[in-house]
C-alpha cells in the first residue's frame, strides 16, 4: 500500500461525472494522490460529452474507459466518494465516504455537462486542500 492517499470515485456508469472527477485529481494534484474511479453498472464508452467538455479546459480523457466497481477497489481506496450509485459501494470500516449530489450528464449535451465539469472541478479542488495538501518548505 502506497503512503499517498487514494480516492475511489464511483458513479453508475462510470463514463461521465467519476470520469471528469478522476481526470480533474489526477491533473490538479498530480502525483501527490492515487486515483480511481469505476462504475456499478459500466457503460461501453465515456460520455462523448464529458469527454468535450474536459477537452476544453486542456485535459484529455479519450483513452479512459469505464470499468466496473469491484470491491478490491474500494479496500484499496482510502476515501470513496459516490455520484449517484446510491448503496452499490460496499462499506469497510476505515474509509472515508462521501456522497456528491451532482447531475447526471447521460444524454445530455456539452453546454449541460460544462457546469457539472465545473461543479466538480471545485469539489476535487477542496478534497484535494483535505487529503493531500501541497507542502510548504
Amino acid at each position: 500500500m502506497s503512503d499517498k492517499p487514494s480516492v475511489l470515485f464511483v458513479c453508475v456508469h462510470n463514463a461521465g461525472r467519476s470520469q471528469m472527477a478522476a481526470a480533474w485529481l489526477s491533473h490538479l494534484a498530480g502525483d501527490r494522490v492515487e486515483v480511481r474511479s469505476a462504475g456499478s453498472a459500466p457503460a461501453d464508452q465515456v460520455n462523448p460529452a464529458a469527454v468535450e467538455a474536459m477537452r476544453e479546459v486542456g485535459i484529455d480523457i479519450t483513452h479512459e474507459t469505464p470499468k466496473i466497481l469491484t470491491i478490491d477497489a474500494v479496500k484499496e481506496s482510502d476515501v470513496c466518494i459516490t455520484m449517484g450509485c446510491g448503496d452499490t459501494c460496499p462499506v469497510f470500516p476505515g474509509k472515508r465516504y462521501l456522497d456528491w449530489a451532482l447531475d447526471d450528464p447521460a444524454g445530455q449535451g456539452v453546454e449541460a455537462v460544462r457546469p457539472i465539469r465545473d461543479e466538480i472541478k471545485k469539489l476535487v479542488e477542496g478534497l484535494i486542500e483535505e487529503v493531500a495538501p501541497e507542502k510548504t518548505a
